[in-house]
């Protein structure tokens, strides 16, 4: 027998196992690090320090990824603290709301994030709505985006996945409960949303039309189950979370052409013209959440969240006001910005001397800049595509509505700056924070009539058959798009 030692925090423990074995499966799912990459020891999150009997050996450092590293032998590992995310987006809805006429007890609003998860109470007889409560998607350990999990599901893990995710929401539900003084069994209605995959994870289906071209889901939902109304989806990539957002911003109540766009690792857009509605998917990848990102990170305590120019130099804040530990999406935007004004990075992506330090160990790399080009690329070219298909220029469009919480902390003026959003529409953006979860709260009150038409009416583009969307594409690459 042998043993492996573990250092976590002031913790330690020891552990008698029979060599060889995986690191990641004698640290187990309390211990083991983020994986955002899904194991596949690209994304270097899993990275710690250690030493002994390990294969492939550690490196001059002593470092290993813990994903990829098989214990031969008696062994000692340091784990790092893991991050908590700090700035989950709840907002969005009023503190008032009207009641549903002859309505009785309570509903129960559940956006399932592929990054948070946010829960919210509604009295429906006396318009009342509960403070929100949230949490962290637990299933961003296993993996950061949707991709990585479908493929995690594949690999065997779809029920650890969908227990995940259903202790969360349990939790949460019953927390809520407690907080506004009520049973579950007083939860009369209940609506959860979240994209295609999520929904899948959490109600059990599998996973696999999702995995492979031509990419159909068999399941739009649509329907309710045991008590939970799940809104339908629109595609495999686009959920029930653009369709309660599209609710939220009221965008196919009013005559105007609009466009939607929900920024995550799977960002969802939609155009309403003319009372018909298009939509797509693009796979901008976990860039905006800092997990490809080698000094990225989650909106977490110590994250470089804001960065401006001040008389020509470069000053920046974190969360939490303490020294800079990691950037998360917002501060990745405004340093590219910042970048590119200096001339620091050109127009094509390329840097000088292929790094940029910021402060301390946090810098951005020539490789980071590439991972952002490719993110913010395919939300462009998403929109683009979509305006060339109503034979529309950015410039015709009334408003632009932007979902999410990555979008409550964006700024502007730099993400037109660096081509995510087109300049013509920064002034008439609308910022709608939890957009999904205002929509899940109007589900409650059941369908808008005026709305109906149109949403059901729904074109939704399969991008990676659009010819024009791979053109666009490429030129979006560039900041001077």
């Amino acid at each position: 027998m042998s043993e492996l030692i573990v250092h976590h925090g002031q913790q330690v423990q020891s552990r008698v196992f029979q060599a060889p074995a995986k690191l990641s499966t004698l640290l187990g799912e309390g211990l083991m690090p983020e994986t955002p990459c899904g194991g596949n020891g690209t994304c270097g999150k899993c990275t710690v320090y250690a030493a002994g009997a390990l294969s492939p050996a550690p490196d001059g450092a002593g470092q290993v990824l813990a994903c990829q590293v098989t214990v031969t032998g008696d062994a000692e590992v340091y784990l790092p603290g893991r991050q908590t995310v700090r700035q989950i987006q709840t907002g969005g809805a009023p503190d008032t709301w009207a009641s549903l006429p002859g309505a009785r007890g309570w509903g129960a609003a559940v956006d399932i994030g592929t990054t948070t998860v946010v829960v919210r109470l509604a009295d429906l007889e006396r318009g009342k709505l509960m403070p929100p409560l949230c949490d962290e998607n637990p299933q961003r350990l296993l993996a950061a985006d949707v991709i990585g999990r479908i493929q995690a599901a594949g690999e065997g893990k779809g029920p650890i996945l969908r227990q995940m995710i259903r202790e969360t929401v349990d939790h949460l539900l019953e927390t809520a409960c407690q907080a506004a003084g009520i049973g579950r069994e007083d939860l009369t209605r209940t609506v959860i949303t979240g994209n295609t995959t999520m929904l899948y994870l959490y109600t059990g289906r599998d996973l696999e039309p999702l995995s492979h071209a031509p990419f159909q889901a068999d399941c739009l939902f649509g329907y309710e189950a045991d008590g939970v109304w799940y809104p339908p989806c629109f595609g495999a990539f686009v959920g029930a979370d653009i369709y309660t957002a599209i609710r939220a911003s009221g965008m196919c109540r009013r005559p105007e052409t609009a466009l939607l766009i929900d920024l995550g690792t799977n960002g969802e857009i939609a155009l309403v013209h003319q009372g018909q509605l298009l939509c797509c998917a693009t796979a901008a990848g976990p860039a905006f959440e800092g997990s490809s990102i080698r000094c990225g990170g989650v909106s977490a305590e110590g994250a470089v969240d804001h960065v401006s120019l001040e008389d020509g130099s470069v000053t920046f804040t974190t969360i939490g006001g303490v020294p800079a530990q990691s950037i998360c999406g917002s501060g990745l935007v405004d340093l590219l910005a910042c970048l590119l004004s200096k001339e620091i990075v050109d127009e094509t992506g390329a840097m000088e001397e292929g790094v940029y330090h910021l402060a301390g160990e946090v810098a951005l790399y020539q490789e980071d800049v590439r991972q952002l080009q490719l993110a913010k690329g395919a939300i462009r070219a998403g929109m683009e595509t979509l305006l060339q298909r109503a034979g529309l220029t950015a410039g015709q469009v009334d408003a632009l509505y932007v979902a999410g919480g990555f979008g409550t902390v964006l700024d502007l003026k730099n993400a037109a700056a660096i081509g995510l959003i087109p300049k013509e529409l920064v002034s008439r953006t609308h910022v709608l924070g939890n957009a999904a979860l205002t929509g899940g709260l109007l589900e409650l009150l059941g369908p808008a009539a005026e709305e109906t038409d149109i949403l059901s009416g729904v074109q939704c583009l399969n991008l990676s058959t659009c010819k024009e969307f791979t053109d666009l594409f490429m030129e979006a690459m560039l900041f001077d798009f």
